[in-house]
């Protein structure tokens, strides 16, 4: 029998903009939740002269139900016909900070409730900037209580542009903003009738459109040496999988140094224990050709492999519960898998306190229980990934003296600065302005381009497909006329990256590096435009000209936004 599928979301806002109700609702509509348990809350709610609230089917605790607040994370399931989900109630008051991080730390996507008549609030943005922190890149932004608002389309898009704002400030970059009133059930498992402005789809449906990661044996091979033994003839390399699979004859790379080799064999014992083939999860012996000088804390990937980063300096967003405060320029350990190495805090960027949840810029120190944007410094070289492409390779935790103090999770390179936006698979790259803004400045009576996302998309970055003056939808191609590459954009997330070549057309809609909509609607269409470009010469203005006016049109996915400066 065949596992289902299981994805971990955690529902997260401002206290009170009906988080739990929203999951009561999910629960109750999909008849998730026990009779028994229904009766109960009826009880409940008839005792304290209320309406059936919906929150109470996940409220476990009897304090949380005389306080009215979630107090800790709760975990609930429920399914539907495509997968099951584990749902984590997250809170709300910034008391429970701690507990709201130790929920979202283990989930894959996260929904943002935000109250339509209240809008978005501090506890709001201090809450998305905990999922930017955790390196969660599907998110939904849901927009309840819309019943409040006389479910006005003004007043949602006013919430959309505020909340994507400060959410583009983090790299956070929503899949969907969905409307919805979770007491009145609009828009959670079936379309509402009272906003038909809204085309896409509701909640429930939305959440199955969520893309699972990767499982961690389809990743790319990740292999920590834990140690080496001499055994009879035999040098044997031990060690777990932390991601991927293994094979005798594979070709393989050992980081740092690059050293490359062949795998001799996957040793086994007793006899019955046997494998031609191991995966992640597994503690496993291999031997290879090369008599090379192996150690701990070297990493095993393929030969062809060029993912995992290999530096002294990153960046990374840190927990600290250290007894001292953590400084900068004091020595730390670092311990990520099997390495270990002395390292410096180099600049704190960011601190967001616990207690007040006020975020502090450029700080001197954190303190405990405090998360905070950090740029570390290792004695010498070490392998490690980002947390969003492999949690494993990804985490971390700093020693200070004998105690385990802070953990934390790669963020990215610290000296990756981008003058431009680029999405990036391999060795192939596309520069795009497609994510650029447009402004007509009244001053001076002229449109100029504004460019605000400088940075690195890699396959499986969400990229940004909504901004200020375009909209694009969640699935399109783009297409690079100088490199002649496509970029697949698939529920908002970069796909792939390929030749043009190799490229078949898909329906789907092409847009240009620049943002400008191709018009091309089918095969026989598609396959006119591929010749013309082939015989396109981009740096002859003219025919460049020409070629523009007859396919591109400007105004499909873009508009103008008016500026005084």
């Amino acid at each position: 029998m065949t596992a289902r599928e299981l994805l971990k979301i955690v529902v997260v806002g401002h206290v009170d903009h009906g988080k739990s109700t929203i999951i009561g609702r999910l629960l109750y509509d999909t008849k998730s939740v026990p009779e028994a348990a229904i009766e109960r809350v009826k009880r409940i709610c008839k005792e304290k002269g209320r309406p059936f609230e919906y929150a109470y089917l996940l409220d476990a605790l009897e304090e949380e139900q005389k306080q009215g607040i979630t107090i800790d994370t709760t975990q609930i399931k429920f399914s539907t016909p495509k997968r099951d989900y584990l749902i984590i109630d997250a809170p709300g008051h910034k008391e429970f900070l701690k507990n709201m991080i130790s929920g979202a730390a283990n989930a894959e996507a996260a929904l943002l409730v935000i109250d339509a008549a209240e809008g978005v609030q501090e506890q709001s943005k201090r809450h998305a900037y905990i999922l930017s922190l955790l390196g969660i890149q599907k998110v939904y932004v849901i927009v309840n209580k819309m019943d409040m608002i006389g479910f006005s389309e003004e007043k949602f898009k006013e919430i959309k542009y505020e909340i994507s704002s400060f959410l583009d400030k983090l790299n956070v970059y929503p899949q969907k903003y969905i409307p919805v009133s979770a007491f009145l059930g609009e828009n959670i498992t079936r379309k509402s009738d009272k906003m038909p402005w809204y085309k896409g789809e509701p909640l429930l449906e939305a959440l199955d459109l969520f893309e699972k990661d990767k499982e961690l044996e389809d990743k790319p091979l990740r292999f920590p040496i834990q140690d080496v033994y001499k055994f009879d003839q035999r040098r044997i390399i031990a060690g777990r999988l932390e991601s991927g699979r293994l094979k005798a004859g594979d070709e393989i790379k050992i980081l740092p140094e690059g050293k490359v080799s062949k795998v001799k064999s996957i040793e086994f014992w007793p006899e019955n224990n046997n494998k031609n083939e191991v995966m992640a999860g597994m503690s496993v012996g291999i031997t290879i050709e090369d008599e090379f000088f192996n150690k701990r804390g070297e990493i095993i990937v393929h030969k062809d492999d060029n993912t995992l980063y290999v530096s002294d300096t990153f960046r990374a967003n840190l927990f600290w519960l250290g007894k001292k405060n953590l400084v900068r320029n004091k020595t730390y350990k670092l311990k990520l898998v099997t390495q270990e190495t002395e390292c410096e805090i180099i600049s704190i960027d960011k601190v967001i306190d616990a207690t007040t949840l006020e975020t502090i810029e450029n700080a001197n120190e954190v303190r405990t229980n405090d998360v905070a944007e950090v740029t570390i410094k290792t004695k010498e070289k070490i392998c490690f990934d980002e947390f969003k492409a492999n949690s494993s390779t990804g985490r971390f935790v700093l020693v200070d003296g004998y105690d385990v103090s802070g953990g934390g999770i790669v963020s990215g390179l610290a000296d990756l600065k981008e003058e431009v936006t680029k999405l990036v698979k391999e060795d192939m790259e596309m520069v795009v302005s497609c994510f650029d803004e447009y402004y007509y400045l009244l001053p001076e009576g002229i449109i100029r381009r504004y460019s605000k996302h400088h940075r690195t998309f890699k396959v499986g970055d969400a990229v940004p497909i909504e901004g200020e003056t375009y909209s694009y939808p969640d699935s399109f191609d783009i297409i690079d006329l100088n490199r002649k590459l496509v970029a697949k954009i698939r529920k908002g997330c970069l796909s792939d990256l390929i030749n043009l070549d190799g490229y078949t057309y898909s329906e789907l809609p092409i847009i240009t590096a620049d943002g400008f909509y191709v018009k091309v609607n089918s095969i026989e269409e598609f396959c006119v435009f591929k010749d013309e470009l082939t015989f396109l010469n981009i740096n002859e203005i003219i025919l460049l000209t020409q070629f523009a006016n007859k396919w591109y049109d400007i105004i499909v996915n873009k508009n103008f936004k008016f500026k005084n400066a």
